[in-house]
């Protein structure tokens, strides 16, 4: 058992806020709705080198979405009894969802998927999917702020203007505009994609859980996260994500990389050993500590987190009791 799994479990036998479900128990929640996804579907969702299975499609993501959706109908509840005490009329807000988690654990996989079965529960609700990738500093503003070896860290993203795009959905305006980034140029571009006032929104995204900066007075603003209805945290070991990543970065060599467009053409025509080299070395000196400092410690902000075993399966399922 991981150090990590283990301090969980004492967490839980102490009454800490999470309830921990093995799969097989969080499998038996489903209450097998007509809910389903075909190969094709499930392929077109999966990332480079995810293994994702309808049988884990089943297991494990057919309850998240009913346990989403239980929420989502609350929320619902809640919202009407409130503009009914204000003596207010006004059109119901997005749900906005925060999927959050390290590079190469799964957590675009995960985003997808939600999306996909989301789209498909009762009501059949419009649902939208964003990642914060586009609110990157094109690589040009972080090369003046002296931080282009830090994409990924939390001050390598325009914040504001991320949190100002989920404020304006969050608010239902008809309209609003995100930046898109492609990872062939690894840059932000000059395209937008237009969100359209979605019954839910999902925010996906390495520090979408990161709690409100410090001003320089001493007080705090609000975070991102203030404005999530619910939010999902994709876990492992970090020896694990690190063997995805270094199997990713060796798969992508052989094809996205090898376009001529590709920004990281040149890595497509190293050996197998300097691009092994190479691969370590961006683990060890940018995703590593970024996990470690960044991402990792905002785990416990998540209404839930998914754990995964060294196989990609979820070994277990932690909700958030308070």
């Amino acid at each position: 058992m991981s150090e990590s799994l283990a301090q969980d479990r004492a967490d839980d036998a102490a009454g800490g806020p999470y309830v921990q479900l093995d799969r097989n128990s969080w499998a038996e929640l489903a209450d097998h709705t007509d809910i389903d996804l075909d190969e094709g579907t499930l392929a077109r969702l999966r990332g480079l080198g995810d293994p994702t299975s309808r049988e884990e499609v089943e297991a494990v993501y057919l309850p998240l979405t009913q346990l989403i959706h239980l929420h989502m109908r609350h929320t619902g509840h809640l919202y009407r009894a409130s503009n009914a005490f204000l003596g207010l009329d006004v059109r119901r807000t997005p749900f906005v969802i925060g999927v959050a988690g390290s590079v190469a654990v799964g957590k675009s996989t995960t985003a997808r998927l939600l999306k996909e079965l989301l789209s498909r529960s009762p009501g059949r609700p419009r649902v939208e999917l964003i990642t914060t990738d586009g609110f990157l500093y094109p690589n040009a503003e972080l090369e003046r702020r002296g931080i282009l070896d830090r994409k990924g860290f939390p001050e390598s993203y325009d914040r504001r203007a991320l949190q100002r795009f989920v404020v304006d959905v969050k608010s239902g305006m008809p309209e609003v505009t995100a930046p898109v980034y492609s990872h062939m140029v690894y840059d932000v571009t000059d395209e937008v994609e237009v969100v359209h006032r979605p019954d839910i929104l999902i925010v996906e995204g390495l520090n979408v859980l990161q709690p409100a900066r410090v001003r320089s007075n001493g007080t705090t603003g609000l975070a991102l996260s203030d404005f999530f209805d619910f939010s999902v945290y994709v876990d492992a070991a970090e020896q694990d994500i690190r063997s995805w990543y270094l199997e990713r970065f060796q798969a992508l060599r052989k094809t996205a990389f090898s376009d001529p467009r590709s920004f990281f053409k040149r890595y497509a025509t190293m050996s197998d050993e300097e691009a092994t080299a190479f691969a370590h070395k961006v683990w060890d000196e940018i995703n590593g500590p970024n996990l470690r400092l960044n991402v990792a410690p905002t785990r416990p902000r998540a209404t839930v987190i998914l754990r995964k075993g060294a196989d990609h399966d979820v070994e277990c399922v932690r909700i958030r009791k308070l």
